[in-house]
């Protein structure tokens, strides 16, 4: 259904040459955005621009803990300044944790926000294992975040953000509260023209895990037959699933640890870059080496 795509640029620029008029000659289109003069034969394949008002971009950036591998996240952030997108969401796992130490919790958090605040739009928060480890964890969460799990719409297009350690537990836990809050979510929202469902751990990959049992099922089911697609992370291994007859992206890393062992076996490091559409989205991996500013090749002027 979705198409990777790179980003196309495109700059029509209009200048007095002979021949060719700005304003006042039959053919020419002023819409209020673009000016351009039309002959019988044009330099161009088309006038349809790709910037419809339902439109827009986002980026998903995936597993920076875990064995983190220091600077990666960092540069990530740079780079997704670079593409601009108009917010950032997260699949979790953005500190190491694993502690009951709050101070070690507050210098890891530290660390962490004073990098997002280097980004140059919003970031969407989701809790992951590493985030939240135990009871505790979870308490400071609240503090510093309130809610762990919260929906917005944007375009008329719903974001649903889960607690997949609701409460810690292995593989994963969505407590009855969570389940009903996301049933009444969905109901609200039954005519939005998409739904994004952003989660750490990848629940439909446990088949050893009881979805009913775990929280899962209830909210899956509660999805029906709309339109919608799911991100998680936690295992640090891309892949694209088809389940329910939808696409479900498990992704591989921002940072977090990896052999880095290439497309084949989903090891790499990536932000996700989405355009939504008017009718469904288009989804790119974009690798952090792939990603560079004007400054990748200097040479001095003669």
């Amino acid at each position: 259904m979705n198409r990777i795509v790179a980003g196309v640029v495109a700059v029509l620029v209009v200048a007095a040459v002979a021949g060719w008029s700005v304003s006042g000659a039959p053919g020419d289109r002023d819409d209020g955005e673009l000016k351009i003069s039309i002959d019988d034969r044009n330099p161009w394949t088309n006038l349809d621009l790709n910037n419809k008002p339902t439109d827009f971009q986002f980026a998903i950036v995936t597993d920076r803990t875990g064995g983190r591998r220091p600077g990666v996240f960092a540069q990530g952030v740079k780079k997704v300044n670079l593409l601009q997108p108009e917010f950032v969401l997260s699949v979790g796992d953005l500190i190491e944790g694993y502690s009951e130490d709050p101070g070690m919790w507050a210098l890891e958090w530290s660390e962490f926000e004073s990098m997002i605040d280097e980004l140059e739009m919003p970031f969407f928060f989701c809790a992951g294992n590493h985030d939240i480890s135990n009871l505790p964890m979870s308490a400071d969460w609240t503090r510093r975040f309130g809610r762990s799990y919260y929906s917005f719409v944007y375009r008329d297009v719903l974001f649903m953000v889960l607690n997949t350690e609701d409460p810690p537990t292995d593989p994963y836990h969505i407590g009855e509260e969570q389940q009903k809050w996301a049933r009444q979510v969905l109901d609200v929202h039954a005519n939005v023209r998409w739904t994004f469902v952003i989660l750490h751990k990848p629940t439909w990959t446990y088949p050893g895990a009881d979805p009913v049992e775990a929280g899962w099922q209830s909210i899956e089911d509660a999805l029906g037959n709309r339109k919608y697609t799911v991100f998680a992370g936690h295992k640090h291994t891309y892949a694209k699933y088809i389940h329910r007859g939808r696409e479900y992206y498990m992704l591989a890393t921002t940072g977090g640890g990896s052999n880095l062992s290439g497309f084949s076996n989903g090891k790499f490091d990536h932000f996700v870059w989405v355009t939504m559409k008017d009718d469904e989205p288009v989804i790119a991996n974009l690798l952090l080496d792939g990603v560079a500013d004007e400054d990748v090749r200097r040479v001095r002027s003669q």
